[in-house]
């Protein structure tokens, strides 16, 4: 207990960064997001008081970028685009079928992405996002490598919406690589995910939080917001794990004596079929299909074996903004704009009530 204590305090004393949500820290940060000109653009919204912009990235991918930004006691930021108004980025939210969250996605002819974003043999993420990752993590590399040449060896990952799935994603590849021993063991992540919706199944939140779960990652939801309910989530008896006795249910029931048997199996079925048609169905539309149009952006790109699930789950530890009357006051629910509970203003005033 002592040997981890004394290296935990270690580890902090080395770093510029501290475990724990800090609302000022998320402030700043989500102002530097409001630079990123996605689909909530808005030039009126202040901008961060501490980093200034030292490098933004060309367009890639499905239409993602990112910006490094840096303070003046040398802590960088890699703050990550969220949803713009191309079709590629709407389309790279939509492609929603899971593959599994260890393996290879190639994308053209002379980029193949491997990863490793957790070790859990269950674990599987979002399709779409994942390309982002991958086309985001192949730009942000060398820029952490300069950075660290230049003693900069703290790092916000951060991002609001769409950003903020990728920021997730980005974590698990980037502590991967550090663990590997391709990144500095000594540099430091400490990532807020903003507005973000559920970045993969139960599995890989368990592994996210697990290796998170000291106070180095967030997810700061507005409770108004419906964009981190989403994607569309189902759960079949192929999601539990392996000790649930709902798995064993079909040779349970034929042990039962006749008719009672009948009954029960009748039973099962109409609870058991509706869910794994419904993720068959989403496996069509959200994967199958949706990949022969991502493919007219990535004409290269190898559509991957899905994994067959689409539990998808919240991740990480939550801060949650709750939306109480004086904000619907501010904020009211107005039929057809769905960006009003998503948008920045919303998270910054709902941030500034938070109490210390």
């Amino acid at each position: 207990m002592f040997i981890l204590v004394f290296t935990s305090t270690l580890f902090c004393q080395n770093t510029k960064l501290k475990p724990g949500f800090d609302k000022e820290e998320y402030l700043e940060l989500i102002k530097i997001s409001t630079r990123q000109l996605d689909s909530l653009y808005n030039p009126d919204l202040p901008g961060p008081e501490k980093f200034k912009r030292v490098y933004q990235s060309q367009e890639m991918g499905l239409d993602n970028r990112w910006g490094l930004w840096v303070s003046p006691d040398s802590i960088a930021t890699i703050s990550i685009r969220g949803t713009t108004m191309h079709t590629e980025s709407w389309l790279e939210n939509f492609y929603a079928a899971m593959v599994p969250a260890k393996g290879k996605i190639k994308l053209s002819n002379n980029f193949t992405f491997n990863y490793n974003l957790s070790d859990h043999p269950k674990a599987a993420i979002h399709t779409g996002w994942l390309i982002g990752t991958a086309f985001l993590a192949r730009d942000i590399l060398p820029k952490i490598d300069s950075c660290y040449k230049q003693g900069i060896k703290d790092f916000y990952i951060f991002g609001h919406s769409q950003g903020g799935a990728i920021a997730y994603l980005m974590n698990s590849h980037l502590e991967n690589l550090k663990n590997n021993g391709k990144i500095n063991p000594d540099i430091t992540f400490k990532t807020y995910c903003s507005a973000a919706p559920k970045p993969g199944n139960l599995y890989y939140a368990y592994s996210y939080e697990n290796k998170t779960q000291n106070g180095w990652a967030f997810n700061i939801v507005n409770t108004a917001d419906w964009v981190p309910e989403g994607p569309f989530s189902i759960q079949t008896i192929d999601d539990y794990n392996d000790s649930n006795p709902f798995k064993y249910a079909k040779s349970t029931i034929k042990k039962v004596p006749f008719p009672k048997s009948l009954i029960l199996k009748y039973a099962f079925n109409k609870l058991d079929k509706p869910t794994k048609r419904a993720n068959k169905n989403y496996q069509k539309y959200l994967g199958k299909i949706m990949g022969k149009y991502i493919k007219k952006y990535l004409p290269e790109y190898e559509i991957p074996q899905y994994y067959n699930s689409n539990n998808y789950s919240r991740a990480g530890r939550f801060i949650t903004l709750y939306a109480d009357n004086e904000y619907y006051k501010l904020f009211p629910d107005i039929e057809g704009q769905i960006w009003n509970h998503h948008k920045f203003e919303a998270y910054i005033y709902l941030t500034e009530k938070l109490k210390e």
